[in-house]
């Protein structure tokens, strides 16, 4: 069947409405996508289920190229006249080979450059050790919603917020609705909490003038957790909110006055070929960046290197690098549109888990948030890393192990028989996998590798977080073990929250 332009916009305005809960009227048509905050697995969602409607799965990178409804609906269109006319040409021709074949090869190095006016100059940088005002980013994410719990817990401070908004009220609306959906929400926003309307993409953090120098004199430090986290757009796509918006961070923190800036990384900063296999500590070099392809992994690695050059002009940093973050270890509530979790439901209903050396080295929420803060105010953590890994990682068979002995029908399979299943097995959105097969599918690097193949063990390194559990010895910071208790509490959430059925 052939549709037009129009019929392909009414179909994403009403699918995205109801994947974002809400009204079709409050759907832009030419408003960015990622202005809706889809995360990756959500924008999977979208793509894939227009496959139920063209009869072809378009390639997740057309999300980039044409970023709004008005915009992809147009090329969609001209792509399924193009798929009436030659069968084997166009988008199913694209994904079904190199995804990432079109996206230009970058010199992260020549990235790394920060603006020279970024500069402490001759301003003394005097330690708080009680601040009066917090500026953070990140505020309306996962991890975000955790640290700004910690920092209204460990300090007396206002934490001015910084969301994207059309209004203050509506600022509000979205600090407290993420709050809340994370078992943090209150009666009413607490009145410490103060939301900023800006965008990290923008110059100045789209603050204008007068607002920016406002804070800039009146902040004493600054907490900047805020990407844009997308494993399917490419580098360009996530430079300005990851990269630039970082480098408008560091100047907030030198002018004026000297600001501290606790900035949360990753552990990606490592993904380059040349690690894997090798141990790397809190306080080693990471000037490799070739074989870095994920767009969002380059951009982690250019921010930290404008971090650290702003570090040797004399601010004061801490770099505080997570992995793949888990729900909180006491409540077990998370995000549930997170790949792990999808991945975990998907398996369960296909009956099977590939048999790959995949390490669970996620650390909960929880953990990573309280060890930011904590490690934020030691005054001895003043220009180093610390790695919030977990300390005792487990291989994705213990799982596995543990959903059987629950008396779940799964089994372990060979990567490439597991992918046959999938193709057979996940052919309809009713199985998350569905959602997900360009990640676990398609070919993405230059080696013709799949996502999952990029991330077996024997392809990364070993992240040593022997530092930073030292600098936690003296608190009552600890992060839980990867057991049956902790299984069994994130497993409890998941079928509480109705995301899991108790019988599969």
């Amino acid at each position: 069947m052939s549709y037009s332009a129009a019929d392909i916009q009414a179909w994403m305005v009403s699918h995205l409405a109801e994947l974002l809960g809400v009204e079709t009227d409050e759907v832009d048509i030419h408003e960015n996508l990622e202005n809706y905050g889809l995360d990756s697995a959500q924008a999977m969602t979208l793509v894939s289920k227009l496959e139920e409607l063209l009869g072809f799965q378009p390639s997740p990178l057309l999300l980039w190229h044409y970023p709004n409804i008005a915009s992809l609906s147009e090329r969609l269109a001209e792509e399924l006249v193009e798929q009436s006319d030659v069968q084997d040409t166009g988008i199913v021709k694209q994904t079904s080979g190199n995804a990432i074949a079109d996206i230009p090869t970058l010199d992260l190095q020549a990235e790394a450059v920060l603006d020279p006016t970024i500069h402490p100059g001759g301003a003394v940088y005097t330690p708080v050790d009680k601040p009066k005002k917090i500026f953070l980013t990140g505020s309306t994410g996962f991890l975000g919603a955790f640290i700004i719990r910690e920092l209204l817990e460990q300090t007396d401070a206002e934490l001015y917020c910084l969301v994207r908004a059309s209004s203050l009220q509506e600022g509000k609306n979205k600090l407290y609705k993420n709050l809340e959906q994370y078992g943090i929400g209150q009666d009413e926003l607490n009145p410490r909490i103060i939301p900023v309307i800006g965008d990290l993409s923008q110059p100045m953090l789209g603050l204008g003038a007068e607002l920016f120098q406002a804070l800039a004199t009146n902040i004493d430090t600054i907490y900047h957790s805020g990407a844009l986290l997308n494993y399917v757009y490419p580098y360009s796509a996530l430079k300005a909110a990851n990269v630039l918006g970082t480098q408008e961070i560091l100047r907030l923190a030198c002018q004026i006055k000297v600001k501290p800036v606790h900035y949360v990384s990753s552990v990606a900063v490592f993904e380059s070929p040349v690690y894997a296999g090798k141990v790397v500590k809190e306080d080693d070099d990471f000037s490799h960046w070739e074989g870095i392809f994920l767009g969002y992994s380059q951009t982690k690695w250019v921010a930290e290197k404008l971090v650290k050059i702003a570090s040797d002009r004399g601010l004061p940093v801490t770099i505080h690098r997570p992995p793949l973050i888990a729900g909180d270890s006491q409540t077990g509530i998370g995000n549930t549109h997170d790949f792990i979790n999808l991945m975990v439901k998907g398996c369960l209903q296909m009956g099977y888990f590939p048999d790959v050396e995949y390490m669970l080295d996620m650390s909960p929420v929880d953990y990573v948030s309280k060890a930011i803060v904590y490690l934020s105010m030691q005054p001895e953590s003043i220009g180093k890393a610390f790695h919030l890994q977990h300390p005792n990682p487990v291989s994705l068979k213990v799982l596995v192990d543990w959903v059987s002995s629950f008396g779940y029908p799964v089994q372990m399979l060979p990567y490439d028989e597991w992918q046959a299943e999938l193709i057979k097995n996940a052919a309809s959105p009713d199985n998350p996998l569905y959602t997900l097969r360009p990640f676990l599918l398609e070919r993405w690097s230059e080696e013709q590798l799949t996502i999952p193949d990029l991330y077996l063990q024997a392809r990364r390194p070993k992240i040593s977080c022997e530092a930073t559990v030292k600098a936690l010895a003296g608190s009552s910071i600890s992060c839980p073990p990867i057991d049956s208790k902790l299984f069994m509490t994130y497993t409890a959430y998941l079928i509480e929250s109705g995301f899991l059925s108790i019988a599969l």
